[in-house]
């Protein structure tokens, strides 16, 4: 059972947003618009929704700092229920590849976030065994990853009494992709100690312990990996344990002989199809590529690559759509289950575009001889094949575009829905904020005049966010105020995926003043200390500085009563009327709603929440060094004595990344530094 747990009740435009978009799934819409203003409460109106209706949910958005933000919004709401993050699990990730004109092959190089990976499967387990589940999840949602129903047939279950064969329960846990491990006990590994056997899940913080006496299981107890101190209080209460895989792309020893055979049959053909062709070294190179890769999955059940095969695995026909994690929750609820679309006026078109490079790059890869075609269908959902499995979609955003709009409105007409025409708008703040005041100014000597602004806010202990339109812009003005003695920083996606979010915690925890990004600072940023949003450029008609991007750029500044935004340009372009034009509509709307409730408005106040997940020492020294920063160069001074086996490779590997990195830049003195460090963990 959903169970909200907040201090706020809906009030504002939340409750009749509420009311209408529940009576519109009640009446079987599959499509409806929630037009929701910056600060409005989007986020507890989904949370309100899904109590009011009880129903499993999947919030899909268009960039990772904005999944962790809801992340962490809705594991606060619901406390006790299945809250999970899916992102993609990559800090480092350099796709497969072909490089024709230059005859260059790029491997697959990846570097997996362990916590992250947790977190996923963590998101899949949780659906597959809970009916309580929400997923925040980013676009990788629609990316293959396995069938639900493979994956659920994959389970290790223990229960009090059974007679126990330690080694079938290894053979087991291996099958499931687990690795034995009496030393570096980590995520996705167990190991065998007296009587008992320890189990660290893949997607859990805590190993379990299961106990055994006489040949028989008499308990099970949940520890700290690290210290090894028992949680729970009562170990041998549960009669029963369950462990799923260690990862999402499985492969039954029993049907491999079957899946073996179609595999060598296409093998057969596009090999002499590549002769017929005359393309002999390409078809050379596909049957030894191709018999490596069975071999190594016939030996230990996992090749790098194995995702490739998967149609095969899967049971799936030529061009029929992958497994996501919207199929994971077709097979646990059925039609019972929500999908939000947050910032949907971005992640609509991102989910359809995802295909269209994923096949080129394929493509390439398949006439030179690297892949099979079976590759193809290892990708991402088309956005026809996306639309038709959610049984319900609202689209959340306060600059939804026109497709989710039409779509919502013939639905609601063909259907004679009366309560609203597929948009629900929701402009009024619980906090009684209006939309910012809008001031137009020159471009001349804008950021003179910016340094001006700032040194009337920063003593206030207001924040200030600043928009560019490329990264290095921004991270060249963040050094250039640092010179002036403010203390900015910049985010972008070139930071790590868990650390954007710490980025702007920092902000907030007053360790600086100044936040400058490029498209990163448009939607979704909750952060009521920021009094003004400045808008470099404002007249380069484009991408970033169209009426949508205007519009929710400006919304950072809404949190907030003093909250005011500046846009530096030399004339008004469409967009910027556009833009300020319905920024001043909807500030009419809000000041009588407030001159009629007598509502004075107040700044949100909002806490600071805990971070999406804990991190080791080495992982966030790691982290720095994965943002190419100054502070990464805290790793040359690391205590090798302190470290793994596992942590020292680790640490290696990305070091030397670092190192190529820096003699490229021709940083030597930096790379030599480095250089020596690598060599000082090798021989330690």
């Amino acid at each position: 059972m959903f169970q909200l747990s907040s201090s706020y009740v809906p009030t504002g435009d939340q409750p009749q947003a509420i009311e209408k978009l529940s009576a519109g799934i009640s009446a079987g819409l599959k499509n409806q618009v929630l037009v929701g203003v910056t600060g409005s409460g989007k986020t507890f109106t989904m949370a309100n929704l899904i109590q009011k209706l009880q129903m499993p949910a999947l919030i899909i958005s268009h960039n990772k700092t904005l999944a962790g933000q809801l992340y962490q919004e809705m594991r606060d709401f619901f406390p006790t229920n299945g809250v999970s993050y899916f992102v993609s699990y990559y800090d480092y990730y350099q796709p497969e590849a072909y490089i024709p004109s230059s005859d260059t092959y790029i491997e697959k190089e990846a570097d997996i976030n362990d916590l992250i990976d947790k977190l996923r499967l963590q998101a899949t387990t949780n659906i597959m065994t809970r009916p309580d589940a929400i997923t925040v999840a980013s676009v990788s949602c629609i990316y293959n990853i396995g069938s639900p129903v493979e994956y659920g047939k994959f389970i290790l279950e223990l229960t009090v009494g059974q007679i126990i064969n330690w080694n079938d329960v290894a053979s087991r846990l291996v099958q499931l992709l687990y690795e034995r491990s009496e030393f570096d006990f980590k995520r996705g590994s167990f190991r065998i100690r007296g009587q008992n056997m320890d189990i660290y899940p893949a997607y859990e913080d805590y190993g379990i312990r299961v106990m055994s006496e006489n040949g028989k299981v008499v308990g099970f107890s949940k520890f700290d990996p690290l210290t090894g101190k028992q949680l729970d209080s009562s170990p041998k209460e549960q009669q029963k344990m369950v462990i799923y895989p260690a990862k999402h792309y499985m492969t039954d020893p029993e049907v491999f002989a079957k899946v073996e055979k179609q595999i060598r049959h296409d093998l057969e053909i596009e090999v002499n199809d590549l002769k017929t062709l005359g393309r002999i070294v390409e078809a050379q190179r596909l049957l030894q590529k191709v018999n490596y890769d069975l071999e190594m999955i016939k030996e230990v059940g996992f090749v790098n690559g194995i995702e490739n095969y998967s149609r095969y695995f899967d049971g799936r026909n030529i061009g029929d759509p992958p497994f996501s994690l919207l199929d994971y929750y077709r097979e646990a609820y059925g039609d019972n289950f929500l999908v939000f679309i947050d910032e949907s006026h971005m992640t609509v078109s991102q989910i359809g575009g995802m295909y269209n490079g994923d096949h080129s790059r394929k493509k390439t890869l398949i006439d030179f001889g690297f892949r099979l075609r079976a590759a193809f269908d290892n990708r991402p959902l088309k956005f026809e094949e996306f639309y038709k499995l959610p049984p319900h979609v609202i689209y959340v955003s306060a600059t939804p575009n026109e497709w989710e709009m039409d779509m919502a409105k013939q639905e609601t007409k063909s259907k004679k829905f009366t309560l609203h025409d597929g948009q629900v708008e929701q402009l009024i703040r619980p906090t009684g904020i209006i939309d910012p005041h809008i001031e137009i100014r020159p471009a001349v000597s804008e950021i003179q005049d910016l340094i001006g602004e700032l040194e009337k806010r920063v003593p206030n202990g207001e924040k200030v966010l600043v928009t560019t339109l490329t990264k290095k812009t921004a991270e060249d003005l963040t050094e250039y105020l640092k010179e002036k003695q403010i203390r900015a920083a910049y985010l972008h996606s070139d930071v790590h995926t868990l650390e954007r979010s710490d980025v702007l915690d920092n902000l907030r925890k007053n360790q600086y003043d100044v936040l400058i990004g490029v498209n990163l600072l448009r939607e979704g940023l909750d952060l009521p200390e920021v009094s003004l949003v400045v808008i470099l450029d404002a007249d380069r008609e484009g991408f970033l500085r169209s009426r949508t991007s205007l519009i929710q750029t400006m919304g950072r500044a809404a949190r907030n009563i003093k909250g005011e935004v500046i846009l530096y340009a030399d004339k008004q372009t469409k967009s910027i009327e556009a833009a300020v034009s319905e920024i001043e509509r909807r500030r009419e709307y809000q000041m009588e709603y407030n001159r009629t409730h007598n509502i004075t408005p107040q700044t949100i106040l909002k806490p600071i929440r805990e971070r999406i997940a804990e991190k080791e020492e080495i992982t966030d020294t790691m982290m720095m060094l994965d943002r190419g920063t100054a502070e990464a160069e805290s790793l040359l001074d690391l205590d090798t004595t302190s470290l793994t086996p596992f942590d020292r490779k680790r640490v290696v590997k990305k070091l030397e990344r670092e190192m190529k990195k820096e003699a490229d830049d021709m940083n030597f003195e930096k790379a030599i530094m480095i250089r020596d460090k690598v060599r000082e963990l090798q021989s330690s």
